[in-house]
């Protein structure tokens, strides 16, 4: 299966570059996953499409104001380090730029000596394992110090660094945001809420690998890049009563739907207390265990993320539905528009 498949031509300013003042404000398109057949509609409607006795599956994990920019102590050289994955005690997996200049030993100091890191170890790609030193508690350092890692489609600044995160953020870690989750307010939860939809919550934590694009031409070949998720036990127990009463499991994203599936296909199809590390490709030919339908965005050509929702509608139906996207002038992206799937 070749990944020229899953190419369309997308008008570069259609790319969202900042978000709406309003988060349910976005359009939506609703695809029917059976027919192809669209509708547009405004994200702030999208209780209709759900039932009593539905369930919508949030992914609360929360972005690390993760990007750092520092100079190396020796020569006053600037450093632009991100941060990747927590290793051990105040070691993290880091991306630096440009890496040629951070050897080990060499030492960064990051808001006149607030934050300082001595590189302790080396990989391909830029990637540099970083200690930190600091003093008081590391995330307020970050918090004061950091910004938040846009992708890099991404050229404007983001005003209020709150509208890249999910309003139920909860569990810090994601080097990106889970955009489908962008659009609901604390309002449009609870409307949900009362008309008999359950809310459920995971972690997966989103990494970089998550804007990397596919590099080879079939995408058999293609390696994901694990991902640390979570479920705990009272969602696990509430799936498998929706699932048990014939109700709808609906995902919020790309990243609730892998971290559903990889727990649905260890259980049978069911859910159980889990935590691990998921590299699951999901393109067409896959059949889903866990979710019903989903909400999602408008992803780049050639991504991982529109195989995964062409598996789930149909790769003849998600191109159609891509292409009337960009006739009808919808927004692209992490700041973009929605869809959903049922």
């Amino acid at each position: 299966m070749k990944v020229d498949l899953f190419d369309f031509d997308l008008p570069e300013e259609l790319i969202a570059q900042v978000p709406l003042e309003n988060r349910t404000d976005s359009r939506l398109m609703v695809l029917d996953k059976n027919t192809g057949v669209v509708k547009h509609e405004i994200f702030k409607n999208i209780a209709e499409y759900f039932r009593p006795g539905d369930c919508l599956v949030l992914n609360d994990t929360k972005v690390l104001p993760a990007r750092l920019y520092g100079t190396k102590e020796e020569t006053g050289a600037h450093v632009e380090v991100l941060l990747l994955k927590h290793d051990k005690g105040d070691q993290w997996g880091t991306l630096v730029k440009p890496a040629k200049r951070i050897k080990e030993g060499t030492k960064i100091s990051f808001g006149d000596g607030r934050l300082t890191a001595i590189c302790v170890g080396t990989s391909d790609h830029g990637g540099r394992k970083l200690d930190f030193q600091y003093e008081g508690i590391f995330y307020e350092v970050l918090d004061s110090l950091g910004e938040m890692p846009l992708p890099p489609y991404i050229k404007e600044q983001l005003e209020d660094r709150d509208r890249y995160q999910t309003v139920y953020a909860k569990d810090i870690g994601s080097a990106a945001a889970p955009t489908a989750g962008l659009h609901f307010t604390e309002e449009l939860l609870a409307e949900l809420k009362q008309k008999g939809v359950k809310l459920a919550f995971i972690t997966l934590h989103v990494g970089l690998g998550t804007f990397r694009p596919v590099s080879v031409d079939d995408i058999h070949e293609h390696e994901m890049h694990s991902e640390y998720y979570q479920m705990s036990e009272e969602t696990a127990q509430l799936l498998n009563e929706v699932r048990a009463s014939g109700g709808r499991i609906i995902s919020v994203g790309t990243t609730s739907t892998r971290t559903l599936e990889t727990i649905a296909s260890a259980h049978n199809g069911g859910f159980a207390e889990l935590n691990g590390w998921t590299n699951i490709f999901i393109y067409p030919g896959y059949e889903f265990k866990a979710i019903d339908g989903m909400v999602t965005n408008f992803h780049l050509p050639k991504s991982t993320l529109i195989m995964l929702i062409s598996a789930l509608a149909g790769r003849e139906h998600v191109l159609e539905a891509y292409k009337l996207a960009v006739t009808e002038r919808y927004r692209f992206f992490s700041f973009g528009d929605a869809m959903l799937i049922l």
